[in-house]
């Protein structure tokens, strides 16, 4: 009965249209063909779009918080160094991802899944139209250069997007150009495919970028990401020799000013590796190719720049800055002891009279990354406390930086008619990332004194920071050592992680290396431990296995027809 409805609708459309035989073969309207595509331009235009998919966004600002490029959501808030912020009842399906227990019909994880693979469909398109022009279906075809060049930056787009995925779900299907619609089963790994599709953009891309085109991938891009793959998958070895290639190309981390990262006006400077461009303002597209993915990450209420107060630095995080007499960090976790929690849990008498302890030892680059009461936050004046955030008892005293930008570039850097849909690109790898991907690697290797040179690199950099100031005096006993040595391996792996943590905190890596490094559970059951002393909702709480990754959609499982798989123990 129903294919009769089917057939009678057709036959209904055709009676009141005045079909001929060969309606079923009349172009689409408002839809390029493949034939139409088939082209330079057209080749060019698809390239270009499945750049598009890199800020996760595919149907306006609102909502592509989980496919956000920062990975803010599971790359710190599932770890121990943020919280979700804002309250309790705002966006509560996060709230689940913050606690480890999220359900297959979480809307973030759909959001990431979806975003994801509408990026690979698009390199996807790419690589099929380049075959067919290049194959003489089309008009003139590209010199085998330029066809090189375009399948290397489609390829490498893939890999990102499907690295992405399987660093979440890491039961992912494996779909190509050649695939055809096919629905592809997620019983294999990945990492092989991913793996050579960026051995193919090593190998074909240049190490220049065309004129005022800075977001192209280039060769070097290619290598960093295929040694972070290979580091991944604990190819140490491999991923070494990429990441040194990288390194020697650029100019020293140790004269690069760790602020720049961080800073909209010094965009795509020596440091960036893998970037994901942001543009407002002058694209026409009224925010949609901006940094949509943090809009709720801004500070909430007074603050001159507002939006939700979500992604609020957990008490744990801001510890962590803590140093030792020489100015080391405090590698045996006694950062703990006597924790700094800024004006938490004191009386409003209390409050009044709140005074910052500039006598506390402490890592500068706590500094850029997050907001304390009573300290300049960039160019947006003191810190104060309460009236920059929703619900301290929900999310916590501190406040998210990097994400954020200056009072003074609110003109040209938010999109049009919103103070928090910026142009602030995401750094998805950047130089200072790379020489601690390839400290680690030298410990893996046994080459712990390489190790000890790219840490203390990425520390003397971080000395040269200018202390942060209140009435010209410094808001705290700021000091940056460097290590003597590294006595052991342990003691050098250690090392190399903490330093992770201080300098790329709240840039998207935490979970993941905490699950790579296979200490999530102990780490974060620690963390559910001591941060549950403040936060009521993170007590108790422990991990199973399955929590080092997230559940598959539950709608893309019932699409598959039985193909895909949940993940176990969802």
């Amino acid at each position: 009965m129903k294919h009769l409805k089917y057939i009678f609708l057709s036959f209904l459309i055709c009676s009141i249209l005045s079909c001929k035989k060969e309606f079923l073969t009349v172009q689409p309207q408002g839809e390029l063909t493949d034939k139409q595509l088939t082209t330079q331009d057209g080749v060019e235009g698809l390239l270009v779009g499945a750049y598009g998919l890199l800020n996760g966004n595919v149907n306006g600002t609102w909502g592509n918080y989980g496919a956000a490029p920062s990975q803010w959501l599971f790359g710190e808030v599932a770890s121990d160094n943020a919280h979700k912020g804002s309250s309790n009842g705002d966006q509560p399906n996060m709230n689940a991802i913050e606690r480890h227990a999220p359900t297959s019909t979480n809307d973030n994880l759909s959001n990431l899944w979806d975003r994801c693979f509408e990026g690979i469909q698009r390199c996807n398109n790419t690589l099929k139209i380049l075959t067919a022009l290049q194959a003489g279906q089309g008009t003139a075809k590209f010199d085998d250069a330029r066809a090189k060049e375009i399948q290397g930056e489609a390829r490498l787009l893939r890999a990102h997007y499907y690295f992405f995925l399987v660093r979440v779900f890491k039961a992912v299907p494996y779909v190509t150009e050649a695939t055809n619609g096919a629905i592809v089963p997620n019983d294999k790994d990945i990492y092989p495919n991913i793996v050579d599709d960026l051995q193919f953009a090593v190998a074909n891309l240049s190490t220049t970028k065309p004129k005022g085109q800075k977001g192209r991938m280039d060769k070097y891009a290619a290598q960093a990401y295929l040694g972070k793959v290979f580091l991944y998958q604990k190819k140490y070895p491999e991923a070494y020799a990429l990441l040194n290639a990288v390194i020697a190309a650029k100019p020293s981390l140790i004269n690069l000013p760790y602020s720049d990262n961080f800073d909209i006006t010094k965009e795509d400077g020596p440091e960036s590796i893998v970037t994901v461009e942001h543009s407002v303002g002058t694209d026409g597209t009224g925010g949609d190719n901006g940094n949509v993915g943090d809009m709720l990450n801004f500070p909430y209420g007074s603050a001159p720049i507002n939006c939700c107060g979500f992604f609020q630095p957990t008490i744990d995080l801001a510890n962590s800055f803590k140093v030792d007499a020489s100015g080391l960090p405090l590698l045996d976790g006694s950062y703990r002891t006597n924790p700094y929690t800024s004006d938490l849990g004191l009386t409003a008498d209390q409050k009044k009279t709140y005074a910052v302890d500039k006598t506390l030892a402490l890592d500068p680059r706590i500094e850029s990354t997050l907001g304390r009461r009573g300290i300049p936050f960039r160019d947006w004046g003191l810190m104060p406390g309460d009236d920059w955030i929703r619900d301290a008892s929900n999310g916590g005293p501190f406040l998210a930086v990097k994400n954020t930008i200056e009072v003074a570039q609110m003109s040209s850097g938010t999109a049009p008619g919103s103070t928090n849909v910026t142009g602030l690109n995401v750094n998805l790898i950047r130089l200072g990332d790379i020489y601690l991907m390839a400290a680690e690697c030298a410990v893996e290797t046994g080459d712990l004194g390489t190790a000890l040179t790219l840490v203390n690199a990425v520390r003397q950099r971080a000395a040269k920071i200018t202390p942060q100031t209140i009435n010209g005096a410094a808001a705290a006993a700021y000091k940056v050592g460097l290590y003597t040595s590294f006595p052991s391996a342990d003691y050098a792996r250690n090392a190399v992680r903490f330093e992770r943590r201080l300098e790329l905190a709240l840039e998207g890596h935490r979970f993941f290396d905490l699950v790579r490094w296979g200490i999530a559970k102990t780490t974060l059951e620690s963390y559910f431990k001591f941060e549950g002393g403040y936060f009521d909702y993170l007590k108790n709480i422990t991990l199973k296995p399955r929590d080092e990754y997230f559940p598959l959609p539950q709608d893309q499982i019932d699409r598959s027809q039985g193909k895909l798989v949940q993940s176990p123990g969802y």
